[in-house]
């Protein structure tokens, strides 16, 4: 456990920091809300770094805190990821033999897990000024949360909500039809036993297709959290309107023409004049902005980068290289994106 090299923490939030006004002392958390809702690209702090060459298992995680230059106070990081009886200590972040202000310590941490963590500064611990995400324990304590690469299980959404979300994503994406997906199943059974052992580890059992329910629950605890409140007020507008449309089934076995019929109004929602029966609209205003926001989600998640937990296995990228090709070959060259066993790019790592 170590700092990692001053050029390496100061790319990573010297710019976002800097352009704006001061970053919030450890004990401002009012203040610090505030920043964190102006500064978008620090929504990754801590740094959740791709894997070592000799631990491929472990993800490089980077916690940093901005204080003073010649600041000779204590600052450690407190975390379940080390055990909450032993601080880590972070170290002074140098360019140029100066000091910049910024402490920094670098763990390996395990993929696949979530951990809470806080700041300590002379044996006083305190919330990520930086880290928007937030977690209460069971005693009322709040802590800062961040998770590795590969974690599957839900952080954000409830049970429900993950079925919901899986039901309204087939019409979306091109996987929800018999032919993408036995294309999919076939991708999968031809992985041998050591691609899934190191690709598809714990794939969560509520969303079979490439993953996608799986990260957008991944946006909204992180990137995306701002969108959190729309999820949660919409998901339940949209039971009530299933229900309105057919009362005899539990929304989640629905068959998918009612789901079609719902996309339809919700798209048609521009026009005020289409009401959707069941929606309270006091309470959300527009159903076609959410159906917007759930397209680009879904869309995001299926055929982003396999490390942000969708498009498992590089399964969204398989479908478009067999969906988009010639007599000549494909015209998605997926596998330069990606390092072995699946892509062929060296410099991934």
């Amino acid at each position: 456990m170590n700092a990692r090299d001053g050029e390496y923490v100061l790319n990573h939030c010297v710019k976002p920091i800097t352009r704006l006004r001061r970053v919030p002392d450890l004990a401002e958390e009012e203040a610090a809300a505030a920043f964190r809702g102006e500064v978008a690209e620090c929504w990754r702090f801590p740094v959740v770094d791709v894997p070592r060459a000799d631990d491929p298992e472990s993800n490089v995680v980077t916690f940093v805190c901005k204080t003073s230059p010649g600041d000779t106070r204590e600052y450690t990081v407190l975390g379940t990821f080390a055990g909450l009886n032993r601080p880590i200590g972070m170290e002074v972040v140098e360019f140029a033999g100066n000091d910049t202000g910024y402490r920094a310590v670098t763990v390996l941490v395990r993929k696949a897990q979530v951990h809470y963590y806080r700041i300590g500064r002379e044996g006083r611990f305190y919330l990520d000024p930086i880290n928007p995400q937030r977690a209460t324990w069971a005693t009322g304590r709040v802590w800062s949360r961040f998770f590795t690469d590969g974690y599957l299980q839900p952080i954000v959404l409830e049970t429900w909500e993950v079925r919901l979300l899986y039901r309204l994503m087939e019409q979306i994406l091109p996987f929800r039809n018999p032919d993408s997906e036995n294309f999919l199943k076939r991708y999968y059974f031809g992985l041998n036993r050591e691609q899934r052992k190191n690709e598809l580890p714990k794939v969560f059992r509520l969303d079979e297709s490439v993953g996608e329910v799986n990260a957008v629950d991944k946006l909204l605890a992180r990137e995306e959290a701002h969108r959190l409140i729309d999820y949660k007020l919409c998901l339940r507008q949209i039971v009530r309107a299933l229900r309105a449309q057919n009362p005899y089934l539990d929304p989640s076995e629905l068959p998918a023409e009612d789901y079609v019929q719902l996309y339809e109004a919700m798209a048609a929602s521009r026009n005020r004049d289409r009401k959707i029966s069941g929606w309270d609209y006091d309470e959300y205003a527009d159903p076609s902005y959410f159906l917007y926001v759930l397209r680009r989600h879904a869309v995001t998640a299926a055929f982003g980068h396999p490390r942000y937990a969708g498009n498992v296995g590089a399964a969204g990228w398989a479908y478009l290289e067999e969906r988009y090709s010639d007599p000549v070959g494909t015209l998605f060259d997926w596998r330069a994106a990606l390092e072995a066993p699946l892509g062929t790019s060296p410099h991934y790592r």
